[in-house]
C-alpha cells in the first residue's frame, strides 16, 4: 500500500471510485424517478400531491400527526 503524506493512496482511490460509481447510480435512479412522475402525470395524477404523500409516508406517525395538527391550527388562525 502506497502512502503519501501519511495517507493510504490505494485505499483513498478505492473509496473515491466507489463514491463515483454510487453517484452515477444515484443519477440513473433520479432519471428513473423522473420517468415515473412523468408517467403518473400523463395518467392524470397530480405529481405535486404525490410528492407530498411520499414525504408523509417517510415520516413516523407522531411527526405526521404533529404536522397535520399544526397545519390545521394555522388554517383556522387564517380562516382558510
Amino acid at each position: 500500500m502506497t502512502e503519501v503524506g501519511g495517507i493510504a493512496s490505494d485505499r483513498l482511490r478505492s473509496l473515491i471510485e466507489r463514491i463515483e460509481r454510487l453517484e452515477e447510480e444515484k443519477k440513473a435512479l433520479a432519471g428513473d424517478i423522473r420517468d415515473v412522475y412523468a408517467e403518473a402525470k400523463s395518467a392524470g395524477f397530480d405529481t405535486k400531491i404525490m410528492r407530498t404523500i411520499i414525504k408523509l409516508r417517510k415520516m413516523n406517525a407522531s411527526d405526521r400527526e404533529e404536522q397535520e395538527y399544526l397545519l390545521d391550527t394555522y388554517r383556522k388562525a387564517l380562516d382558510l
